[in-house]
């Protein structure tokens, strides 16, 4: 298949097709963390290829129920407008498999989103024993199943080390890194959809 990991500058969900033996490219507006097919730039520019498969890691910052206390205080209501336009042009895209990954939304995202989201996912269900809920918005693609269950490892860990996304301490990588997909998830995503 011909796959398009969208909004992805870390190339996980890329490689993790490629190593399934799909053409697999990345899109975003940063340059590739890791060398391989990479458009750098407008994910609008790429939509009209053919793209059998394509999976969607659009911003979050104006979408997500852990910022939602900043649309009122600093009168962000454009940005989240624009947020929700992006991400609708990714789920709405004219491709026959589409899934789009984001945080749980507050709801004047899910609003302008269009529908509200089909899964929520953790990393403990495919391998890595950290807490960081993910939502699917699914077109024609099944709901992902679990592979590696380590919940129970996770339990018995530190709250800061279970919770290490939401305890990352502010720096100029801290929205790179906490949006990073985890190898366990891509590769589930390759396994199940590719």
């Amino acid at each position: 298949m011909k796959v398009l990991a969208g909004f992805e500058e870390s190339g996980i969900i890329r490689e993790a097709f490629k190593r399934m033996g799909h053409d697999a490219w990345s899109c975003d507006l940063l340059p590739t963390r890791i060398k391989g097919q990479h458009y750098q730039g407008d994910i609008r520019d790429v939509l009209s290829e053919h793209w059998d498969l394509a999976i969607f890691c659009p911003p979050c910052t104006r979408l997500t129920n852990s910022g939602v206390r900043w649309l009122h205080e600093r009168d962000l209501w454009d940005e989240l407008e624009e947020a929700a336009a992006l991400f609708r042009v990714a789920l709405y895209a004219d491709i026959e498999k589409v899934a789009v990954e984001n945080p749980i939304p507050h709801k004047y995202a899910v609003e302008l989103m269009g529908r509200s989201y089909d899964q929520i996912i953790q990393p403990f269900m495919f391998g890595h024993p950290e807490r960081k809920a993910t939502c699917l918005w699914l077109k024609n693609l099944p709901k992902l199943e679990e592979t590696n269950n380590v919940k129970e490892i996770m339990d018995n860990l530190p709250k800061n080390e279970a919770q290490r996304i939401h305890y990352m301490p502010p720096g100029p990588n801290r929205a790179r890194n906490r949006s990073e997909t985890y190898l366990g998830v891509g590769d589930a995503m390759a396994a199940q959809w590719g």
